[in-house]
């Protein structure tokens, strides 16, 4: 993998941070506590609530997740280990890394 290609992935993962950053700021009302007010809210109404606050914790916590992967990709390229498998040692089929630069394995270590 040269300069160039590792560049031109690091451009692509900085644009996804930013997007799980404007995800973050859409997604942090959904995660507000929902209060009981029987009076405004009625019971299916503060289920239905607490439902989508749940959904929107568990889609923070995968924006986190995918957040770290990149910052495990980044922490590579500063290794110059970017593109190698973190298990075996041998490349990364270009192809995989195309699809997401963020994976830390070859296929055959994926598959196990």
């Amino acid at each position: 993998m040269n300069d160039s290609d590792v560049k031109r992935f690091r451009a692509r993962l900085l644009e996804e941070l930013a997007a799980l950053d404007h995800e973050d700021d859409l997604g942090a009302e959904a995660q507000k506590v929902v209060t009981l007010d029987q009076q405004s809210v009625g019971r299916l109404s503060r289920m239905d609530a607490l439902q989508g606050q749940a959904m929107a914790k568990a889609t923070q916590a995968r924006r986190e997740a995918h957040r770290m992967r990149i910052h495990a990709a980044f922490a590579r390229m500063d290794e110059d280990e970017f593109g190698y498998c973190t298990d075996c040692g041998e490349n990364i089929a270009p192809r995989r890394l195309e699809l997401d630069p963020t994976v830390p394995t070859c296929i055959s270590c994926a598959q196990g």
